[in-house]
Parts: C-alpha cells; structure tokens; sequence
C-alpha cells in the first residue's frame, strides 16, 4: 500500500531507478537498467546551460511544412463503404542499412511494408491502411485484426459505436449492442523511436492471432476488434531518436496536436473509440505499468478508469512475471505498478500523454507499459551488439506477455468494459456528477487515499464570442478533438450575463466534457499537491492561444436556439478600397505580413506596431486573408518604416523552430558548432538564441564575428541561454535570475512595453526565468504579475526559499534594449501557447530592423 507524507519527497520512482540501475551491475557485466531518471523534460540540470548542444533545433523546412499540412485519413469514412479484411498491397520502402532497428535485431522500418504484405495473406483476419504520414513523409500504418465482417455488419458495428457515443443512455439499454458489439482495443507502438521492441512485439502477435485456431483466440476475435498502430514515430525508429523528423516527443504533443503523427493518432481515437489501448515504451527496470500515481487528472471519471486499469495492470505484472526473467539471471527486475508502488513523480494529470488522452475519448483502461532493459541512448553505442540483441529479444518478450496478458482482460471483462465506456458518456451527457475514488467506489484497488481523490465541478457551458482569428483557430481546434461546438442563432442569457448573436457555445452536457473542459479551463494551481510533476501541469487554450473564453456555470441552455458547426466560421477580410492595416496580434498575421514581403510587396510599419499594406496588393491581400483567416482594414495610416523579409539565425528548441516556421520566417538553424564552423552572417537579419549556442565555447575567430554581427544587427534571446549570449556580448546589462526548474504552468503577466502591445495578460513558463538589476537603457516591456502569478500548473519555490512564485511576483518576465530583447517565460513552447507567439515575432522585426532605428509615427 503507498503511503503519504505531510512533506512528499523527492519521487520515490526516481530513487527507485537508481537502486535498480546501480543494483544490477552487481549482476551482469553489462548494467541492465534504464537511466536514473525518466525523460520529462526539454532542459533540466546542469547539461541544458548555455553551453548545451542538447536543444539546438536542426530539423529541416519540409518537416515543418509536412507537420503544418499534412493529411490524416478519415478511417472512419472508410469504415462506412467496406467490410473486412482490407487487403492492400504496400509498396516496399527503399531499404536502409543505416535504420538504428538493425543493430538490435529488430526490424528495420524498411521491412514493415512487406511483413505486412505476408501478413495479410495468411487469411482474412488481418487488414492494413495508411492513418496517415510522419513529419518526415513516412506512412503510418494501422493494422486491424478481427474475424471477417461483411460490408453491412461493419456498418451494423459503426452504428453501435455512434450510438455508445452519441445515445449512451439508450446504447446502455441496447440487448444486441450488448451481444454483438465489438470491443475496440489499441496497441499503440513505438512512439519514442528510440523505444522501439513494442512493433516487433505487435507484430508477432499479429502473425499469431492471423492464424490460430483455438477456441481462445476464435472466440476473442468474433467479439474484438485490434487495431496496431505498428510504429507512431518511423522517423525516430530509423534514426535512433526518441523525437519524430521535426525534432518533437509526440508523447507531450496531444493537447496541441501540432505533428503529423499526433493527428492520425487522434483521429484513430476517435473513429475507433478504444475501450482499452497499450502504448509501449521502454526503459524502466523493472517493467513499469500504469495506473500512475498522484496527482490524476481532474476530469476524467477517474473510479471508472482506475478499475478497469489497474485489474488490467494486476494481469499484466502476472504474465511478465511469469515470463521467468529474473535479475541474477537476466538483470531483469519484477514489474511495478506505480500507483501501487510509488509515492509520486508518475502522474497522469495532463493529457498530453497518449494513454490519458485517449481516457477522454471513452477508454477505461489504458497505460503507458515501459519494458525493462535499456537499449537505446548511451547504451546503444556503448554496448556490444550481443548484448544490445539479447537485451532486445527479452523487452520483445515482455511486450508481447503485455500484449497477451490484455487480450485476456478483454476476452474476461469484454461486456464490463463496454457497459463502462458507456457510462463515461452518459456522465458526460446527463451532467451527472464524477464519483470520487475510494475503496467503496472502487473494491479491488487496494491503497485508495485522499492524495487520490481529483474532481473537478463542470462548468454548464464554455462561451467564445467570435469575430477573432485566435477564437476561430480555438474552435477549429475543439472540433478536430471530437468535441461538440454550437453557435448562437440569436443573442442570448446566460448566468446572468448577455452573450452576442454567433457566440460559440461548448455545453458541457456533451459524452466528452472532459476533454472540452481539460482544453478549455484554467485549470489549477496544484503545488502544495506534489513535490515535483512529470511534466506540464497547466495548458489553458484560452489563455495561452488569446481566445475569450468564459466559463458559465449556472443557468439553463433551454431555448437558446443553438445550432451545431463543423468548423469556425471565417473571420479574415479585406477591405475594398485604399491602403490596408494588418494587426500583428497573431501568428496568422504575421505568416501573411511575411508572405508578403517575400513577394516584394511594399510593406510599412506604424507607430502601433501593425503593417500598413499598399492598395496595390490588394488582390495578394484577399488570398491572404483566405489563407490565414486574417483581416486587413482600411486606414489613412502610411507608415514609417519600411519592413523587409526576415532572415532569422536561432539556436532554439524544435517547437520554437516550428514556431517561427508556422508564422513565415525564413529561419537558419545555428548551434555553437554551426557558427565555429564559420557561419555566414551576411546570410541572416537577427539572431534568435534560447538553446544551443554559447558563447563563450565559440573560437576568437567565431565569437569576433557574431560580436560583429551582433553591433549591427539585434538579439532575441529566451531563459539563461539567451540571456548569457546577451549579456556576455553587452547587449544590455541584467541579471537573469533562473526559477525552480521543475516549475511550469499558466501565468498572470502585466504588458507594459511595445514588444508585448495587446498581448494576453497569461504566459507559459518552463523553469521561469525573471530579471533583476536592470541596467542603463534597459526597458521592461512584460513583469510577473504581483501577489500570486501563477494560475494553474505547479511552481514552488526550492528549499531555501528562493526560486518560487513570490520571488517572481512583479519581477521583469521580458526585457528590451536598443539591441536585444529577452524573454524569461516560453512564448513559443513546443509550438503550443499561440497567443504568446506575436511578441517573439514583434521583437525579431524590431530587432532586424534595429541597424535603421524605428521611427515611430504620431497617428
């Protein structure tokens, strides 16, 4: 049974790990462990300075545009014409001895394509299609395994999975529901490409279930549909990294869903409606296998989904268990089920995790199953290539009891799991109140306490009033996430409170509340909760994207004529005649301002920071705002100083690579090896640093010409990294002060400068930084809010006292001087807080164009 501590420690999952890595080289000659700490965080710790390669973005412009554009396939428009199976023949892939699978013995994404061809010709239980492409153009590959259905009983099966969905109270009732429906269950692989046994696992399993003839697997596929996600992430496996193409951890990517993979993931949640799913990782020795530990997210109706979870767990720890591996004989220690085993540090309260964001989409039990025996990273290079493949074969061995392990669980509790996923919808449906966990609520779960206890009261609705870019790109958002949007046909009463005629209306008796209020709110401040979280704690859409979102929380939606919409309408304009302002407030804004300047276009800027456009480039001007969803009035304003395309150098994360990519600037990747190599200075406008480039690692020859560069042009810098550049160039004189580095969340933030003009007043930090001392020439142009800055997520302060929210409070967040702007919170952060994005994009023109001053403009 966990226990609980008036003062939680350090996680005990970390201290955990390091027993367990340290423990095992007592055994073999090779440690069979997985690093001392999980990978959370993008910087942490003494390697992500200033002086870190670890964070400088490298990927390149076709990642970008393929995570901006890329297609997902409507798997479930599919559904609607054809039976199963669905046979396809795959085009083989060219092959690449350079795949990192190789050396493991794994297979090699190359030989997918053709396995799967073999595997479908075994009979008719296995079926194959594209969900879509990765950042770097590879196909996605979902493989379904069920016994044969025709084209009317595969849409007899859509019907009931629609009406689970959409009539839950009714499905609930439904006999031959009941009988006949087929419970979704999916395998999700090889997300992390560095973690890769689970496709092999999957596949082997697959090759099983096509071909069995027992009464087991007969009877597990007339009642069950398998869906494989056979790799998430085919960039990563090829290249040996945890990341896709485009530099991103899908597994942190679901609330912005900003890559390729993550969409097809999405949409295969949500045409497919799992009641149950796996996602396999690796490495934690021994195998670690969800329900988590505290804090759990507050709206998912955590009773039903700890049940079904941790039976499944139980099932789970019993099959890799009984595989025999043992630590003196194989360096493989028991499995651990953190909610039984940990105090804390495992937690699944943000849904930017597969498994707890597929719960919103009505799966009652889903984990996160991390196999044991590290075979990528250092250990990869360092290890033998026996001992790599012996390695492999045993995580191969361990997905594949967890994969067996769960088609028991759904074979045993096939009508339970369904009858649950039901009543998520209901609850979510009817209104009705979550159900607290405990050990009456949930008999079977030993340990239940306070510390598990994570509610939240519903709002009646979510209100947006619309008319803006960022309100439009905000629904479009809920929409593609399976939550229901409605517009108000007339002004109406609501709370005790008017709302305009073409409102959007999110009611929250909806099947899937929980996921349209885990977007939506604020969310908490959950600091005295934990010591320390895995990662995010807070990610308002609407105070992070600049969308006006109220929260309603009484009244009656009874006759208040709503009508539902499939997609925002648009808000982008032109007006018809005379010269055009453009408002820079958003990062659509300033993708049309770029496009427009690389066409030439004669583009001003004015005294308010907006773009004046000539009339000549209206009809340019009308495609744009079609594309962008953008609107260019009419003014009498001429502008001063003229603007020019943007060239950008940055040593930056890849979600701030893909950020400025996402609003149109030309962008060069640098690191600290980039330019001792001697870059080319000429070729850029501006430098943007957060990550990567120190200067103080560069040669006389390299730190001579960024200096020089730097005399004449201007820096945007982000945290210590950029501040140290900075200051070490005497840009400007600050002190950047470095918060608690476990610290993150939604912020209250006071704008008093033009860089930050009409920004919203909430940022996002990621290990916060402030700036003291403040020297000649320095201007604040953003502070922390006083009293209590943060709003929701979890910030504490370390344990001299030093580092917390109150250190904070009314401290600069951003900075500026004639050459250089530095930002102490994370605009850009993995591509995700959009309405933060223009003020990075404000000061990059203010700062390219600081060689010929800004003149500024009376009106």
């Amino acid at each position: 049974m966990r226990t609980t501590r008036a003062t939680p420690a350090r996680p005990l999952l970390i201290t955990a790990l390091a027993l367990t890595a340290t423990g095992s080289l007592l055994l073999t000659p090779h440690t069979a462990g997985a690093d001392p700490r999980p990978v959370t965080r993008e910087k942490a710790g003494p390697g992500s300075g200033p002086g870190s390669e670890a964070g400088a973005a490298k990927s390149p412009v076709g990642t970008a545009r393929q995570s901006l554009t890329a297609p997902v396939t409507d798997l479930a428009a599919a559904d609607a014409t054809r039976g199963y199976p669905r046979r396809q023949v795959l085009s083989p892939d060219p092959e690449d001895p350079a795949d990192k699978s190789v050396r493991l013995g794994l297979t090699p994404y190359h030989a997918i394509a053709p396995e799967l061809n073999a595997l479908q010709a075994l009979g008719d239980r296995v079926s194959v299609e594209v969900a879509g492409r990765s950042a770097g153009g590879r196909r996605l590959y979902l493989v379904t395994v069920t016994a044969p259905e025709t084209a009317r009983q595969t849409r007899t099966q859509e019907r009931m999975r629609e009406l689970i969905e959409n009539a839950p109270a009714t499905a609930a009732k439904d006999r031959s529901l009941r009988a006949g429906y087929k419970t979704p269950v999916f395998f999700n692989n090889n997300i992390h490409g560095n973690e890769w046994e689970g496709t092999d696992a999957s596949l082997a399993l697959i090759e099983r279930l096509a071909t069995a003839d027992d009464r087991h697997t007969r009877e597990l596929l007339a009642h069950s549909r398998l869906y494989f996600n056979i790799t998430a992430n085919p960039d990563g496996r090829i290249a040996g990294t945890r990341a896709n193409a485009g530099g991103f951890d899908l597994n942190r990517d679901f609330v912005t869903a900003s890559q390729p993979e993550t969409r097809a993931m999405r949409q295969i949640l949500i045409d497919k409606q799992p009641a149950v799913m796996l996602d396999l990782h690796g490495y934690v020795n021994g195998t670690l296998i969800e329900p988590t530990t505290p804090p759990h997210g507050e709206n998912y109706e955590y009773d039903l989904f700890l049940k079904n979870t941790y039976a499944n767990a139980l099932g789970m720890e019993a099959a890799v268990n009984g595989l025999g591996h043992t630590p003196a004989k194989d360096g493989v220690q028991p499995a651990q089920i953190p909610f039984r085993d940990q105090e804390e540090g495992w937690d699944d309260w943000p849904p930017i995790f597969t498994p707890q964001y597929a719960a919103f989409h009505g799966t009652v039990a889903a984990h996160t199953v991390e196999i044991p025996l590290q075979v990528n990273n250092a250990a990869y290079t360092s290890l033998p290539e026996s001992e790599l493949r012996r390695r492999s074969a045993i995580n191969v061995d361990v997905a594949g009891a967890a994969l067996r392990a769960t088609l028991d669980f759904v074979r045993a509790r096939r009508s339970s799991l369904i009858a649950d996923q039901i009543e998520v919808f209901r609850r979510g449906a009817a209104g009705a109140a979550q159900v607290p966990v405990s050990e009456e609520t949930v008999p079977g779960v030993p340990g239940i306490g306070p510390e598990d206890v994570y509610t939240t009261t519903f709002p009646r609705a979510h209100v947006l009033p619309a008319g803006t870019t960022a309100t439009a790109r905000l629904v479009d958002h809920l929409i593609a996430n399976d939550v229901r949007v409605t517009r108000a046909a007339h002004s109406f009463r609501l709370g005790g409170r008017t709302y305009p005629k073409g409102a959007y209306v999110v009611d929250l008796r909806q099947p899937k509340r929980g996921l349209a209020n885990a977007l939506l709110a604020d969310g908490r401040d959950i600091s005295d909760k934990v010591s320390v979280m895995y990662d995010i704690s807070g990610w308002s859409l609407g105070r992070l994207w600049g969308a006006e979102v109220t929260a309603v929380r009484g009244g009656s939606l009874t006759g208040v004529r709503l009508r539902p919409v499939t997609g925002a309408a648009a808000v982008g304009s032109v007006a018809p005649y005379g010269d055009l302002r453009l408002r820079l407030d958003d990062p659509g804004a300033f993708a049309a301002l770029n496009s427009l300047l690389r066409d030439g276009v004669r583009v001003r800027r004015a005294a308010d920071g907006s773009a004046i456009v000539p009339a000549s480039a209206r009809a340019r001007a009308v495609a744009l705002a079609r594309t962008h969803d953008v609107s260019f009035t009419a003014t009498a304003l001429t502008g001063t100083t003229p603007l020019h395309r943007v060239r950008v150098a940055a040593a930056v994360t890849s979600g701030e690579l893909l950020a400025l990519r996402e609003m149109g600037f030309d962008v060069t990747p640098v690191s600290t090896a980039v330019v001792n190599a001697g870059f080319d200075w000429s070729s850029v406008d501006v430098l943007f640093v957060s990550s990567g480039l120190n200067r103080a690692a560069l040669t006389g020859s390299a730190r001579t010409a960024l200096d020089t560069f730097l005399a004449g042009h201007g820096l945007v810098g982000r945290g210590t990294g950029g501040a140290a550049l900075g200051t070490g160039a005497g840009l400007l004189d600050v002190t950047a002060v470095q918060g608690n580095l476990d610290a993150n969340g939604v912020v209250r933030v006071v704008n008093s400068g033009p860089v930050t003009a009409g920004a919203p007043d909430h940022g996002f930090v990621y290990a916060p930084v402030w700036f003291t001392g403040l020297g000649a020439g320095v201007r604040v142009e953003q502070s922390y809010a006083t009293g209590a800055p943060l709003v929701s997520g979890h910030w504490r302060a370390l344990a001299d006292g030093s580092g917390g929210p109150a250190a904070a409070a009314g401290q600069p967040s951003v900075v500026s001087a004639p050459r250089a702007v530095l930002f102490g919170t994370e605009p850009l952060f993995r591509d995700h807080p959009k309405g933060e994005f223009p003020q990075v994009a404000q000061a990059l023109l203010t700062m390219a164009h600081a060689s010929s001053g800004l003149v500024e403009e009376s009106g």
